[in-house]
Order: C-alpha cells, then sequence, then structure tokens
C-alpha cells in the first residue's frame, strides 16, 4: 500500500505539469495503478507502463487501461518496453 500511495503520488506530481493531463487521465492511471499493484515489478515500471497506455489512448475513450490493454495488444507491447516490463 505504501509504494501504491508513493506510485500515485509520483503519477499525480508528473499529470499536473502535462498539457494533456485532466481529471480522467488521473482517474484511469490510478485505476491502472491498482490494478497492478500486485505486480512483481518496481512501482515506477508500472507507472510508465501506465502514463504509456493512457497517452496511446483516446481521450473519448470509456474503457480502463485494464480494459483496453486486452484489444489492443500492439500497444501493450511498446508501453512494456518503453517501461522496461519484463
Amino acid at each position: 500500500m505504501r509504494y501504491t500511495i508513493a506510485a500515485l503520488m509520483i503519477v499525480f506530481s508528473g499529470l499536473i505539469g502535462g498539457a494533456r493531463a485532466d481529471s480522467d487521465d488521473v482517474k484511469w492511471i490510478a485505476q491502472c495503478l491498482k490494478d497492478n499493484q500486485d505486480a512483481k515489478v518496481d512501482v515506477s515500471v508500472i507507472q510508465k507502463y501506465c502514463a504509456c497506455m493512457n497517452n496511446k489512448m483516446s481521450s473519448n475513450e470509456n474503457q480502463s487501461i485494464t480494459q483496453w490493454e486486452k484489444t489492443h495488444v500492439a500497444e501493450r507491447a511498446a508501453c512494456d518496453k518503453e517501461a522496461g516490463w519484463k
């Protein structure tokens, strides 16, 4: 839980300064972090992955990142690589 809170703080601080950031971005990335909190990788990798996936999604998307990644394999693979998820 401590790592999740730290990750959310990193995400929120990064999004506040971002031009594309809006409340939906924060919501989707926070949910993605929560969905992946049990992953056996560093929280910074999860944060990079979730931000990457969020950036690849349309602003009009209504699926969560976790739902969207299941039907967008190429985008998921690209974000895995960008985030360093192994």
